[in-house]
């Protein structure tokens, strides 16, 4: 066997080695790619997250509910609501002109019913069409 013959043995060693080593960081990759989770879940926006248009106001002054003094509440279709998470008075002076005891005002909300109460997680309060 002469050099050349070992010098050429030695390269294809080498090369099979490489190529080798190189096939099996592919599997990892490959084996890692299908069990990753995504980072950054995509989430379903559930139904406590989604916003919707209501009506609020006073439940005892504009929509008639049944309670001592003042409480924010919302209608949302035929039905009201009293909040829990908001109080009228963070959405301003309640007894104000356009007060939420004087005023049934537009508001986009998200939360859930619970135990027939409306369960805030968003309020805003729309300004008036004046």
């Amino acid at each position: 066997m002469t050099s050349r013959d070992i010098h050429h043995l030695a390269e294809s060693h080498l090369a099979a080695y490489h190529f080798s080593k190189l096939m099996m960081i592919s599997a990892i990759l490959i084996l890692q790619a299908g069990c990753n989770t995504d980072p950054m879940p995509h989430q379903q926006e559930s139904p406590q997250e989604r916003v919707i248009m209501v009506q609020a106001s006073c439940g005892q002054c504009q929509f008639g509910m049944d309670g001592d003094g003042c409480d924010l509440a919302i209608r949302l279709g035929e039905k009201s609501y009293f909040v829990d998470g908001s109080g009228i008075d963070d959405h301003g002076d309640a007894h104000h002109e356009n007060g939420l005891c004087n005023c049934v005002r537009n508001a986009e909300v998200s939360g859930e019913i619970i135990d027939g109460r409306f369960k805030v997680t968003q309020f805003e309060l729309l300004p008036t069409q004046d």
